[in-house]
């Protein structure tokens, strides 16, 4: 997974009055969890959208006055008007101890289905996984380049060294459908095998004609 570093701020009162008071500050009140005591904090708003409204997903390096940690990030409250950062929470990573991230899936290639007319379907933009932090990628990069129309990729194809995804295994990640105008390599195979054996079978009758016109003028 890809890092990126946080410096924050330890908070001297907990409550909806402290934390209004530094959204006032353009800074976002979070909490780090999971490896013993909580610790309550506060970010820059800036540095906190960068990490927080990205497609990627980040081990963050935390610097809290000192203490350092690495954490994801578990869960956020966004304004239900602006949309802008209430609160985020951190959970606290192990190197030994496994831990669940959504991560996203991305695509390698370009789909002979699609090349044909077909159309890509994502069912799936990230994949729920779980495995140890320093196995987890920053992404399941798929190639698409073999599928066909009507052909997909379910779960149970992908597999990820040390690392299990919690998604169905019969679940259809991605697929290429069939639309209007699409042909598959298989019709345009036989199109060609027939056009190659219908072009033979006038030659045969044009050297049976050629044969038969000798046999007149002798």
């Amino acid at each position: 997974m890809k890092k990126a570093q946080l410096s924050g701020s330890l908070r001297a009162n907990v409550g909806k009055k402290d934390a209004a008071s530094l959204r006032g500050e353009n800074r976002v009140p979070c909490v780090l969890y999971g490896q013993g005591e909580q610790t309550h904090f506060s970010v820059k708003r800036v540095d906190l959208d960068k990490i927080i409204f990205s497609p990627e997903v980040y081990q963050v390096e935390l610097d809290i006055e000192g203490k350092k940690a690495v954490g994801i990030v578990r869960e956020i409250q966004q304004h239900p008007v602006k949309d802008t950062l209430q609160h985020v929470d951190f959970y606290e990573l192990n190197d030994n101890k496994k831990v669940r991230v959504d991560l996203p899936v991305r695509t390698k290639g370009a789909a002979r289905g699609v090349l044909n007319g077909g159309k890509l379907n994502m069912a799936f933009r990230t994949l729920s996984c779980f495995g140890l932090p320093g196995d987890l990628p920053d992404a399941i990069t798929l190639n698409i380049a073999p599928i066909r129309i009507g052909q997909s990729i379910r779960v149970s194809e992908i597999s990820i060294p040390g690392v299990t995804i919690l998604d169905p295994a019969n679940a259809v990640v991605l697929g290429v459908k069939i639309s209007r105008g699409a042909v598959d390599d298989e019709e345009e195979e036989e199109e060609e095998v027939e056009g190659t054996e219908g072009a033979e079978g006038e030659g045969a009758k044009e050297e049976g004609g050629s044969e038969e016109k000798e046999k007149v003028e002798k």
